[in-house]
């Protein structure tokens, strides 16, 4: 019997932003979610508008699972994560561990379709936009919290929002040009 899939479920239940008051609970698998669709959205503006020559579906599911290691780890605050080389180091050993548990979860024939998206390529296009749907679903979920009178996230905000500033992409840009004021809107605003 293999288990992987009933573990992957349990995204659900792994809390997003713990050690900060929300105002709305974001769980792991929604997080996922949240960052496959920017992911995918950046492929498609990178491929649309810039010429580049993304594999849209493969951001889709690389994004889908850029956090599964969490389900056996939890999530480690980013300011906790990268505090020192020795923790940023010592995490990334828990973080193979836990790959390597959720891989040997899956028939033998599976797991090299899985390792591609558990373990991608951290140098390729696809894997920076990921990276960068990640950055940017995070500065969405402090505007929103920001929107809802909750100024636990102002700092990170200003943090994340001066690390997007930095990112040398045409897509994210283009991203935060177009489609981040929205986030800021009420829902009869939006019309």
């Amino acid at each position: 019997m293999y288990s992987f899939f009933a573990y992957i479920d349990r995204m659900k239940y792994i809390n997003r932003w713990s050690l900060m008051r929300s105002t709305e609970r974001e769980n792991l698998m929604e997080h996922s979610a949240q960052v496959a669709i920017i992911a995918h959205a950046l492929a498609v503006i990178g491929n649309t508008y810039f010429g580049k020559n993304y594999d849209e579906k493969s951001v889709a599911a690389l994004a889908l699972f850029h956090d599964t290691g969490e389900v056996i780890t939890g999530d480690l605050p980013t300011p906790v994560k990268y505090y020192n080389p020795e923790i940023r180091d010592a995490y990334k050993a828990v973080e193979e561990v836990a790959t390597d548990k959720l891989l040997g979860m899956l028939p033998k024939e599976m797991r090299l379709s899985y390792e591609a998206m558990l373990r991608p390529d951290k140098d390729s296009p696809e894997s920076r936009l990921v990276k960068y749907a990640d950055k940017l679903s995070a500065y969405i979920k402090c505007l929103t919290e920001l929107k809802s009178s909750n100024n636990e996230f102002k700092k990170a905000k200003n943090s994340i929002e001066k690390e997007l500033n930095f990112i040398s992409s045409e897509e994210v840009r283009y991203f935060m040009n177009n489609f981040i004021k929205p986030y800021t809107l009420t829902l009869d605003e939006l019309d």
